[in-house]
């Protein structure tokens, strides 16, 4: 009786860590191409003169920025 309840918690705990890993999958997906996005655009921004007085704090926000979807456009007052 005592070796079958392991096996059935043994086997309830595989199942278990089988679930959370497959949840997690789109979870690294996401994160892996938001590093894409935030590296490339990063690269991207270090080659624009106009950006190198914001220094390399305010050239990572720009991209953080970019990769999370914001529009930047440039106000005509």
């Amino acid at each position: 009786m005592s070796n079958s309840l392991q096996n059935c918690f043994l086997g309830i705990m595989a199942l278990s860590l089988s679930v959370i890993a497959i949840e997690l999958a789109p979870v690294s997906r996401q994160s892996t191409a938001w590093n894409r996005c935030l590296e490339t655009t990063r690269n991207f921004l270090s080659k624009i003169h106009s950006l190198e007085g914001k220094g390399q704090v305010g050239r990572e926000a720009i991209a953080v920025n970019i990769c999370n979807g914001a529009v930047h456009y440039k106000n005509k007052d």
